[in-house]
């Protein structure tokens, strides 16, 4: 390693330089900890009619137990995604971890639905600061060639987490009751406590930026395990832009792409979670099995994942934004497509695995914009608002499917509707301020 002192800004360094072993492991590691999101959404679905049959509760009373973790979800992508940026990635992450792992073991401990529906929106939390932190890490332990593509395989960490996760928990309940998939999800966060500890030292972005006490000394130590020469000083930055309160994502400079880029996830996690949510059971209206159904919902989500990965790759030689207006557009599509029905099952899977193909991509890019379209010393922050906003629809979106069922209307009319979010949430990317349309 060249111990040759240098007087570059560390930030150009990681940007315009290979990414060292380190920053991969980091990378790996978010994309890990994205996949206990997957996990734990649909190990919950998987454990609810354990849940329901000990307890003898109906099925209004349990549908409050899944919202839960949702609501706390949201709340903690807000509130967290500020803590993130104030207090630094690291530390951050090891707290969400913390609160994650109590939240799930006190989940075994629950006896009535209060209790685990408290323990839910507890776990909730600590996802939500999570998933705000790891964006903000794959984005700044990247260089700059590769940032969205790293950014998209971090956010397939989801559906992977989700067809892993949904397996384990099938086997678990084979042999155990419902608490042994709480049990599962407890052991694997707290693994990546000791993993986030060793392998992801503060951001040498938020570092810079920010400026805490020591602050040279952590960016050199975090060069050296980079392979990096040490720098003299760190970059000037006015005391304004170090102390930027979080709020300043509400600022005249940044309210327009917080609202858009806000709005257009929202509006496509509806579509997304309508999917998610109801494929199982429009399946079995259909007159498929329920083990069917379940396999429509797997190559879903086998589907989600590929698309990711589809639109990390293109990253690499398109613009984010670009991409992801035309995926956001072909999830429209798709979405009425699926809303045709059929009556042949391997039809059926494919129309769902295109349809989570296009529908995941979306997500994944819109991801990479939020992470494009903040400085580091708000990216967490605005990500967290952003990805606690769209909560919101994922809640919903169950919620209007249903209503619009119960009002009448065919699964055409109700897919396609579900559906026009993701279009309208194309054109709010495209209405985006020019600072942020470079993504």
């Amino acid at each position: 390693m060249n111990q040759t002192v240098s007087a570059a800004d560390p930030r150009d360094v990681l940007s315009a330089s290979r990414m060292s072993r380190l920053q991969m492991a980091a990378i790996a590691i978010t994309v890990g900890l994205n996949a206990l999101d997957g996990f734990d959404v649909l190990a919950i679905s998987f454990a609810s009619p354990g849940i329901a049959r000990e307890w003898g509760i109906d099925r209004a009373a349990l549908g409050v137990v899944l919202s839960m973790e949702l609501i706390g979800m949201g709340f903690g992508s807000i509130v967290l995604g500020g803590v993130a940026d104030r207090i630094g990635r690291r530390r951050s992450l090891l707290g969400c971890l913390l609160v994650m792992s109590i939240g799930m073991v006190m989940a075994t401990q629950s006896r009535n639905l209060v209790s685990l529906s408290l323990w839910r929106v507890f776990t909730g939390l600590g996802i939500g600061g999570m998933l705000a932190a790891i964006n903000a890490v794959a984005a700044e332990f990247s260089n700059a060639r590769r940032r969205s593509l790293n950014v998209s395989i971090m956010a397939i960490g989801y559906p992977v987490g989700a067809v892993v996760g949904g397996s384990i928990a099938a086997v678990l309940l084979r042999h155990g009751d419902w608490r042994s998939v709480f049990w599962f999800g407890a052991a694997a966060t707290a693994a990546f406590i000791p993993l986030v500890f060793v392998f992801i030292p503060e951001s040498i972005s938020w570092l810079c930026q920010r400026q805490p006490k020591g602050a040279l000394d952590a960016v050199n130590r975090a060069l050296a395990r980079m392979r990096h020469a040490p720098v003299a000083a760190l970059p000037v930055v006015s005391i304004q832009a170090r102390k930027r309160s979080v709020a300043a994502i509400f600022s005249p400079q940044f309210l327009r792409t917080t609202l858009l880029v806000s709005f257009a996830y929202f509006l496509h996690v509806t579509s997304f979670y309508f999917v998610i949510k109801w494929v199982p059971k429009i399946v079995v209206d259909m007159g498929f099995t329920a083990a069917s159904a379940a396999g429509v919902l797997v190559w879903t989500n086998v589907g989600g994942a590929t698309g990711g990965a589809a639109l990390g790759l293109l990253s690499l030689r398109f613009r984010v934004r670009y991409l992801t207006m035309g995926v956001l557009a072909m999830s429209t599509v798709m979405l009425a497509v699926f809303g045709r029905g059929y009556t042949d099952l391997a039809q059926l899977s494919l129309v769902c695995a295109v349809a989570g193909f296009f529908t995941n991509a979306g997500i994944v890019g819109l991801y990479g914009i939020l992470a494009q379209a903040f400085p580091a010393e708000l990216r967490a922050t605005g990500t967290g608002f952003a990805v606690g906003t769209g909560r919101a629809g994922s809640v919903l979106a169950p919620i209007i499917g249903g209503l619009l069922f119960q009002a009448g209307y065919g699964l055409q009319m109700v897919a396609l509707t579900m559906g026009i979010g993701s279009l309208i949430a194309a054109g709010a990317l495209w209405m985006l301020p020019t600072a942020a349309r470079d993504a």
